[in-house]
């Protein structure tokens, strides 16, 4: 039964997942070996597991496509002779009878103890097909892009934000200035780092205390009210009042590291929360980093939508960490991949971006639907930070108006300044 009191019945509806292996042992042992150890079977087959049992709750193997060797190092604990190691592509059929529409009981079975299989030399999750069952358990984002939008008084073009700089260190006093000076360069969104929690030099109920003044006094001046997304990441018995205090101030957005909250915390904020919650991935590295083991981006911005996030961070191009630009561009268009029905997500642009990389991201991805997050394309503007706010803007504007990046350098002195500090710019 759902939340909301839906009864969900069992059908023969099922999750399909994609994995990239590599064994030494047959392909096909190899997928049966996996499909067999997450669902119904163990190493040798027990009294009770009938062929009613197996028809009915075994996991199938749909495909097994092979694939180019990569060379890597097998896992620890590979067993067979690594001259005969292969890799492949495989596609397993999960019964939702196994686990229903519960993503903390889906991952058991679909990322538990796979990872451990001493047959496999690579295993990696690398994408979900989830049945409409699953949107009838989970409301996925309550406001995503129209919503976001309707609150930052930003119909169109994209949101431009920024984070807190420096990450940590900052008094309450302190961060109000810096949230007047970037109120004042007309920023839409603002957010804390996610280093920033709720430590004893700065709790989030001072920020809170601090911050909110500032935002709503200069939407009383000027008809305009940031948005600023408060950490509030916690254990989840906390999760509800850090939302509540945020609220109770006029704040319109919260943030929650989704991994070190689970997505069964996230799911828990998004049936309390009356605002946007700001999906952070810290820690997703750990999960998505290695092409030979983990979850890869496509698969987990699913359940996280489906948790609720309303923002999802893809990082974006040219950016400071291990993701190429293609990886980066796919998280994007997954994000933005209708899901089940649900409300869409809104991709978070970060590390490493400027002004300068507007036109190449808007040439890739077609669309300004996008929060574009530059910290110290911002902080560091040699302007400062109310040029470093119109740089970005005056880029994303241009790009989105089929401008030339040339024309948006000739017209723009703040976009011309950012690219000699960090430049050059992308076309």
């Amino acid at each position: 039964m759902a939340a909301d009191g839906v009864v969900i019945a069992m059908t023969a509806e099922h999750v399909i997942a994609t994995y990239e292996i590599e064994t030494s042992v047959p392909l096909a042992q190899a997928a049966e070996v996996l499909a067999g150890e997450q669902s119904t079977g163990t190493f040798v087959r027990v009294e009770r597991e009938s062929d009613d049992v197996r028809a009915r709750f075994a996991a199938q193997v749909e495909s097994v496509e092979e694939l180019p060797a990569s060379g890597f190092a097998p896992l620890p604990g590979s067993v067979g002779d690594p001259a005969d190691r292969r890799r492949a592509r495989l596609r397993i059929r999960f019964p939702l009878d196994n686990f229903g529409p519960s993503l903390p009981n889906l991952l058991a079975a679909v990322a538990g103890n796979l990872f451990e299989i001493k047959e496999l030399a690579a295993i990696r999750l690398v994408d979900l097909d989830l049945p409409p069952a699953f949107a009838l358990r989970y409301s996925g984002p309550q406001f995503g892009v129209e919503g976001t939008r309707r609150l930052v008084d930003r119909p169109d073009g994209a949101m431009i934000g920024t984070i807190i700089k420096p990450s940590i260190g900052l008094s309450p006093g302190d961060l109000a200035d810096v949230v007047q000076e970037l109120c004042d360069a007309g920023t839409d969104f603002i957010k804390d780092d996610e280093l920033q929690g709720n430590g004893p030099t700065a709790p989030l109920a001072e920020r809170v205390k601090a911050v909110m003044p500032v935002i709503e006094r200069h939407a009383d001046r000027t008809g305009h009210k940031p948005m600023y997304a408060f950490n509030i990441t916690d254990d989840i018995d906390r999760l509800e009042a850090n939302h509540d205090l945020v609220v109770a101030a006029g704040g319109t957005c919260v943030m929650a590291c989704i991994n070190l909250i689970g997505l069964a915390g996230l799911e828990y904020l998004r049936r309390r929360s009356v605002v946007p919650i700001h999906g952070h991935r810290a820690m997703f590295g750990a999960l998505g980093r290695s092409s030979q083991i983990g979850i890869a981006f496509q698969a987990w911005q699913k359940i996280a939508r489906l948790s609720g996030a309303d923002h999802l961070h893809t990082n974006g191009i040219s950016n400071k960490f291990y993701e190429t630009d293609a990886e980066v561009l796919a998280s994007i268009a997954a994000v933005r991949t209708p899901l089940l029905g649900l409300n869409s997500t809104v991709p978070v642009l970060s590390s490493g971006q400027w002004g300068g990389l507007a036109h190449a991201t808007y040439a890739a991805v077609g669309t300004t639907d996008l929060l574009v997050l530059a910290g110290g394309g911002i902080h560091g503007h040699p302007d400062g930070a109310r040029a470093g706010v119109e740089s970005m803007r005056t880029a994303w504007s241009s790009a989105a108006r089929g401008e030339t990046l040339e024309d948006a350098l000739a017209s723009s002195e703040p976009l011309r300044r950012a690219a000699e500090l960090f430049g050059p710019a992308r076309v």
